[in-house]
């Protein structure tokens, strides 16, 4: 005999992602103050069509879906705010600014050290497009997207 498992009336999925993404708005605010250490850098993909995203025309023309940024070599005036930050990247030599709420936020990846955070969408419940990673640096890797609901937190390091 099978249990039906009951709806929760607490919207645990919600309060974890939240809390995780709470780690992403962390980290930026450490890199805002300190600078990146070491061999750290970022891989961020979101939603460039959910609420709160400010990004420049052509980026949302070329990445209507998502896409992701690399915080690497490049980047200026790192803002972290309680519900997202703002960065300044190059896209083909030109400065750009962006503003993502850390609700639009997908996945955040340091390959540095193999750590990755995987969120579902909060935009829609539509498939993603492919990811297309922005211009901004080379691509060196790239989060997996299994499509599922699920918040994976990959704490493996590097062999």
């Amino acid at each position: 005999m099978s249990e039906t498992p009951q709806d929760s009336l607490i919207p645990y999925d919600e309060i974890v992602q939240d809390a995780l993404r709470a780690v992403v708005g962390r980290v930026l605010g450490q890199v805002e103050q300190t600078g990146l250490p070491g061999n750290h850098h970022f891989y961020i993909t979101f939603k460039t069509g959910a609420p709160g995203v400010d990004i420049p025309r052509h980026l949302t023309e070329r990445y209507p879906d998502e896409m992701t940024i690399v915080v690497q070599n490049r980047f200026w005036d790192l803002h972290v705010t309680k519900s997202g930050f703002e960065i300044g990247l190059s896209f083909n030599q030109v400065g750009s600014k962006l503003s993502i709420p850390f609700a639009a936020i997908t996945a955040f990846h340091d390959p540095a050290v193999d750590f990755a955070l995987h969120f579902s969408a909060q935009a829609d419940d539509q498939q993603p497009e492919e990811i297309a990673v922005a211009e901004n640096d080379p691509v060196v890797a790239r989060p997996v997207e299994d499509g599922s609901n699920v918040v994976s937190v990959d704490f493996t390091r590097k062999k």
